[in-house]
């Protein structure tokens, strides 16, 4: 691991990062069924993920993980996409950060909810070497469940981490 430099002075609370994008479904985003695609929703994810990374390390931050990522309702061409990011948790060079995907059917003006996924930003300079970033302070009951879970994420993340890279060893020694 490359080396950090100081902690930051100060926490941060989630409100501080929370970002917010929305995008209209144009047909040069979906599949030949009128769908958006997945993996242009996931493109604007990683974007509404990352603006609230930003936010609250305010430095560079790069993709590390996608966790988890659930399609719950197709998106159709003409319908309004609205993304909203907040940082769930800093560790002490990453962030968990939760997306949460809504869409309004602009005739309608129903909206249902689409997707959420949670990804994993690391801060870096712009030599690409890990920075610190500041705490996050939950302060309602539902940032301190976010922040708990988080946590929980992570420790699931690194046990897999762990399994998949003994899983190559004996592979590897078998061969």
């Amino acid at each position: 691991m490359s080396s950090t430099e100081s902690v930051p002075s100060s926490a941060r609370t989630v409100p501080e990062s929370q970002s917010e994008m929305s995008e209209i479904i144009l047909p040069n985003d979906a599949n030949i069924l009128g769908n958006l695609l997945g993996g242009r929703l996931m493109h604007f994810i990683d974007l509404v993920g990352a603006m609230a990374a930003y936010r609250h390390s305010r430095t560079h931050v790069v993709t590390a993980a996608m966790d988890h990522i659930d399609f719950i309702q197709p998106v159709h061409v003409g319908d309004l996409l609205t993304l909203k990011s907040s940082v769930n948790r800093a560790f002490s060079t990453s962030m968990e950060v939760g997306v949460k995907v809504w869409v309004e059917n602009t005739q309608t003006q129903v909206m249902l909810h689409v997707a959420s996924a949670y990804l994993v930003f690391v801060a870096v300079d712009q030599n690409g070497r890990r920075v610190r970033v500041p705490e996050l302070k939950p302060v309602t009951a539902d940032e301190e469940r976010r922040h708990h879970d988080a946590l929980l994420r992570r420790e699931h993340r690194e046990r897999e981490h762990a399994r998949r890279k003994a899983a190559r060893k004996a592979t590897a020694e078998n061969a």
